[in-house]
C-alpha cells in the first residue's frame, strides 16, 4: 500500500481523484488522506507522474507490461483496426479476422496440443470461465454430482464471485462471503515457510501431494472433485516457486481421481519464468490454459481460455444437446484488442523476447540472490524474470516482524518509492517483475534502488528498537 502522501488541494487530480474515482485494491478510507499518485506518461521501462517525476517501473505495471510503456507499432495497429473495424462481437455464429488470426497463433504457441481458443478481457474472467466449463462439462457428462474445485492458499486466480472463490488470499475474502460453496484450498507449497524440520524439499512435495489426496478424499473423491487450478509460480501469493517434483506429483493426484488440471498462465504466460509458458519451465501438462496480461503486453484488455479437445468435445456435445454454449462477454476477442495481441506476438517474435528474457534470467536471479546475506531478508526466491524477497526480523528462527505495528515490507515499499522504483509488498514479502525489455544496465539501476530501500529500511527498525540483529 502507498503511504507517500501527495498534494492534494483545489482542482488537482488528486483531488479530484478523491471526489470522483472508486479505486480497485485500495483502502478506500485511507486513500481520502494520502491521496492517489497519479501517472501521466510512461516510456521503455520508465513511468513519469504528474510532478514529473521518473520511475523504474519495477512491477510491469501489474505483472503484465512486457513490452515497457511506449511501443508506436502497437499504437498504429490499434488506430489502423479502428478505422477498419472499430468492434464486433462473437456471438451466434460471427467472428472477425484478428480473433481467428489470434486463436491460432495462441493454439500454435500452446505447451501442449490444444483444440479451441476462447477469449474474454481479463484474468478473472478468463479464470471464471474455466469455473462455468467445468461445471458444464460434467453436466454433458452425466456427472452433476462432480463440480468441486481445488487451489491452493495463497494462490490468486482474480477477483470475480468464482475466480476469487479461487483465490487462496484472505484479503480477496474478506467481507465479500467467498469462496462460495464448492471450492477449497490445498497447502501453499513454500518450503521455506511450510517445510518442517528435518524434511527435505522433495519430502515436502511429496507431504503437500497427500495434503491434496486427503482433502480430494475428504470432499468426495472421483465423484464430486471436478478439477484443480494452480499458477506454475505463485504471484500475488508472494512469487512463490514450488519445489522440484511438486507438479509431477500433484498432476499424478489429479489423474488418479479424473480430475483436470488447470494453469493459470496470466502472469507466468509469455516469457515471465524464462520460457514462452511457466507450464514449460515447471513441467505441468494442463487440460485448459488461461492467459491474460501480456498476451497483449497490457496496451489493450483481452485474456484468453485454450482447451483441449476432451474439454472441447463435452462443451460441443452439451451446447448441440441444450441449443447453446449459453456464455460469452460483448467484448470476447474484441478486434481492436485482438489485433494488438497479434501484433504484440509479433513484436515478441521478431526482437527475440523470449530469448532476451531467457538470457537475462541468470542475471535477474544473480540479482534477488545477492541479498541472501542481507541482515533484513530471510529469502531470495525466484525464477526467471520476477522473484522475491522476504523481510524478517530474525533470519535464524525466520521469525516475522509485527505486521500491525512494524510494516516492514510497507517500508522498504516507500523507501523504493521515494527512490523512484515501484516495487510491491505483499505483506512483508516484496516483489520484483520488470517489463522483459529491461537490460543489464537497467538491472543494476532497478536492484541498486532495491538494496538502498533495504539499507534505509534496516536504518529505521534499528533506530526504532525493533531490529537488533
Amino acid at each position: 500500500m502507498n503511504d507517500v502522501s501527495r498534494s492534494f488541494r483545489g482542482n488537482s487530480n488528486a483531488a479530484r481523484d478523491i471526489a470522483h474515482h472508486l479505486h480497485p485494491q485500495t483502502n478506500l478510507d485511507k486513500h481520502e488522506t494520502i491521496g492517489p499518485l497519479t501517472i501521466v506518461r510512461g516510456r521503455g521501462i520508465y513511468v513519469v507522474d504528474d510532478d514529473g517525476k521518473e520511475y523504474i517501473e519495477g512491477m510491469a505495471g501489474l505483472w503484465s507490461a512486457a513490452l515497457g510503456f511506449s511501443n508506436e507499432r502497437l499504437a498504429r495497429v490499434a488506430y489502423e483496426q479502428m478505422k477498419q473495424l472499430p468492434y464486433y462481437h462473437a456471438f451466434h455464429h460471427r467472428s472477425h479476422e484478428p480473433a481467428i488470426d489470434l486463436a491460432e497463433k495462441l493454439k500454435q504457441m500452446a505447451p501442449v496440443e490444444m483444440s479451441k481458443v476462447f477469449f474474454a478481457n481479463s484474468g478473472s474472467e478468463a479464470n471464471d470461465t474455466v469455473v462455468k466449463m467445468v461445471w458444464y462439462m460434467n453436466n454433458a457428462l452425466g456427472r452433476p454430482a462432480k463440480k468441486k474445485i481445488i487451489s491452493r492458499l495463497k494462490g490468486y486466480h482474480g477477483i470475480t464471485l468464482a475466480s476469487a472463490s479461487l483465490t487462496g488470499l484472505p484479503n480477496n475474502h474478506r467481507s465479500f462471503d467467498v469462496p462460495l460453496p464448492g471450492f477449497f484450498h490445498t497447502l501453499t507449497p513454500h518450503y521455506y515457510r511450510n517445510g518442517k524440520d528435518g524434511e527435505s524439499e522433495e519430502q515436502f512435495a511429496t507431504r503437500c501431494a497427500e495434503e491434496l489426496e486427503a482433502l480430494i478424499a475428504k470432499e468426495g473423491g472421483a465423484d464430486q472433485v471436478a478439477a484443480m487450478i494452480c499458477e506454475p509460480v505463485l504471484g500475488a501469493g508472494g512469487v512463490i516457486v514450488p519445489p522440484k517434483g511438486y507438479y509431477e506429483k500433484i498432476q499424478a493426484v489429479c489423474a488418479k481421481y479424473d480430475m483436470l488440471f488447470i494453469a493459470d498462465e496470466v502472469i507466468c504466460g509469455f516469457g515471465r519464468t524464462g520460457s514462452v509458458w511457466g507450464c514449460q519451465t515447471l513441467n505441468i501438462k494442463p487440460d485448459i490454459l488461461t492467459c491474460a496480461k501480456a498476451l497483449s503486453a497490457s496496451f489493450l484488455p483481452i485474456s484468453a481460455v485454450m482447451v483441449n479437445e476432451r474439454v472441447y468435445q463435452a462443451l460441443k456435445s452439451e451446447s448441440g444437446k441444450i441449443g447453446t454454449w449459453g456464455h460469452g462477454f460483448t467484448y470476447s476477442g474484441h478486434p481492436v484488442a485482438a489485433a494488438v495481441a497479434l501484433e504484440a506476438q509479433k513484436i515478441y517474435d521478431e526482437i527475440d523476447l523470449y530469448g532476451h528474457a531467457k538470457r537475462m534470467s541468470p542475471v535477474f536471479q544473480k540479482h534477488i540472490q545477492s541479498f541472501a546475506d542481507h541482515p533484513l531478508v530471510g529469502e531470495a526466491m525466484g525464477v526467471g524474470m520476477f522473484g522475491a524477497l522476504e523481510v524478517v526480523a530474525d533470519k535464524k528462527t525466520r521469525a516475522p516482524f509485527d505486521m500491525a505495528t512494524v510494516g516492514a515490507g510497507n517500508r522498504v515499499y516507500n523507501h523504493a518509492v521515494a527512490r523512484g522504483l515501484f516495487i510491491r509488498n505483499m505483506g512483508d514479502r516484496v516483489a520484483i517483475c520488470p517489463p522483459l525489455i529491461i537490460n543489464e544496465t537497467e538491472l543494476a539501476d532497478l536492484f541498486g534502488r532495491v538494496r538502498q530501500s533495504l539499507d534505509a529500511t534496516l536504518t529505521d527498525l534499528k533506530a526504532e528498537g525493533h531490529f537488533k540483529g
